[in-house]
């Protein structure tokens, strides 16, 4: 068979969206806000700066132009925006004492959301980690951090009570505990790097847990789940070795963390596997019964693309992102896909509906897209127009199999994709663009980040306000 080298759009194109469906968009504080020495913020371990990239202690400098931005977000018409907070903005310092000028940041911002009637969808921690409490305990390599985050989510539960309605506990766990940029991990030998990240990792699912259960107390009408790194995983080819390897693919870099995540356990495969390799976290007697006393509310998707699987040769590889490391399986770009400058794993949508209804009938929970977008380099046309139809082209391809799993039964509430403005991107800082709204800065240079509508900021207005992708 001939490989697929366009995109697809031949399904739900007639579909309606149901009018109480949640259209937003994402961003994320570090990838946007700037001002990072501003306003009692302290310092983070995404500060970081590095010759001939953006940093984001600038980033779209979102802290000076957050009115111009819900301004332009109520223009699109968006119904929903999911926004991070920037915990070392709210307690700046090791003592977690509160920041009152941070939080006096957020009430503007989600004040001036509510009276645009856009419902503000909050993410907790969105890789941005205090690098206080890196230097003082390791960060999320200590228990002590889930206490630390617990103060931090109290606090921010407690003071928008009634406000804010959809929170997310952490993004993207697979990564937010693999990359040591963001985690402050200093470890360079790869094995006990690896090692790390398991425990981190597992911190983190006790943290969400608790979390979870604290905002039932503070707030019972709000809701919470976690987002994901959705690994859709297909096998290279139909020998059962590499049928097998995708599946402890998906296992191992998905289930294993939604399942703690809705479950409180791993599946016996993955617990198998962290035993065999010596990789177990450490854990406690009392953490079982933190992992079985909340279940989230939904479940967030973030879906870039899928990925393939061939069979492992037994050997663990450290030559690739963390959470890819397996001697079950190695990991591949799917050779049938369309492929551009920057989405260099493939272009598929159908990869989205495939993901989304294995969680849904995993999990029986509702479940909403909080990322899902398109790269590319877009530079204005001689006239100052962004002409970006390659984004248009894969947002309404993705969109389509929403509208299908709609049509089929299936609980999804929103779609809210990346993202609204162009934000930093984190190793590839403005030379790769996702936004509905382009940021007149370079790598070097903030020029005035004047913001430009691309043209699928008006595609995506019009399909806010049809409902209708036909």
């Amino acid at each position: 068979m001939a490989a697929e080298k366009t995109i697809r759009h031949n399904m739900a194109q007639n579909f309606v969206f149901p009018s109480d469906f949640l259209w937003g968009a994402s961003t994320s504080a570090f990838q946007i806000e700037g001002g990072y020495d501003q306003g009692g913020r302290g310092p983070a371990t995404t500060d970081r700066e590095r010759p001939h990239i953006a940093s984001a202690r600038t980033a779209s400098d979102h802290y000076h132009h957050w009115q111009e931005d819900i301004g332009l977000m109520a223009e699109m018409g968006l119904k929903a925006y999911r926004m991070s907070f920037s915990w070392s903005r709210i307690m700046p310092a090791a003592d977690m004492k509160i920041n009152e000028q941070g939080l006096a940041f957020y009430d503007g911002i989600i004040n001036a959301l509510l009276a645009a009637g856009i419902e503000p969808i909050v993410t907790l921690y969105h890789f941005e980690c205090p690098q206080v409490l890196v230097d003082a305990f390791g960060g999320w390599k200590s228990r002590r951090m889930i206490d630390a985050y617990i103060r931090y989510a109290a606090a921010c539960f407690r003071h928008f009570s009634g406000r804010i309605r959809y929170w997310v506990t952490i993004n993207e766990q697979l990564i937010a505990a693999a990359a040591p940029d963001l985690t402050g991990d200093s470890e360079t030998d790869p094995v006990r790097r690896l090692k790390n990240m398991y425990q981190m990792s597992w911190h983190m699912s006790l943290a969400e847990h608790q979390a979870v259960s604290l905002l039932r107390k503070i707030d019972p009408a709000a809701k919470v789940g976690p987002v994901c790194a959705m690994q859709v995983v297909y096998p290279w080819s139909s020998q059962p070795q590499d049928v097998m390897a995708a599946q402890n693919g998906e296992e191992m870099m998905e289930f294993r963390l939604l399942d703690l995540s809705v479950r409180g356990d791993c599946s016996p495969y993955v617990s198998n596997w962290l035993h065999q390799h010596a990789f177990m976290p450490e854990t406690r007697e009392e953490d079982q019964e933190i992992l079985h006393s909340s279940v989230p509310d939904f479940i967030g998707v973030n879906y870039y693309f899928s990925v393939c699987a061939k069979a492992g040769d037994g050997h663990l590889h450290f030559n690739m992102p963390p959470f890819w490391v397996s001697d079950s399986y190695e990991i591949a770009a799917n050779p049938h896909l369309l492929k551009t400058e920057w989405m260099n794993m493939g272009i598929d949508p159908d990869g989205l509906y495939v993901g989304m209804r294995k969680i849904c009938d995993r999990y029986h929970l509702p479940v909403i897209v909080t990322e899902n977008g398109f790269a590319s380099s877009d530079r204005p046309d001689p006239d100052g127009h962004i002409h970006d139809q390659e984004r248009i082209d894969y947002l309404q391809a993705h969109v389509s199999r929403i509208g299908t799993l709609l049509a089929q039964g299936y609980t999804v509430f929103g779609y809210c994709p990346w993202s609204f403005i162009d934000a930093l991107s984190s190793h590839q800082g403005f030379s790769k663009r996702y936004g509905f709204v382009y940021v007149r800065r370079n790598e070097e240079d903030m020029l005035d980040c004047a913001r430009i509508r691309k043209d699928s900021f008006a595609w995506y207005q019009n399909l806010i306000r049809t409902g209708s992708l036909s």
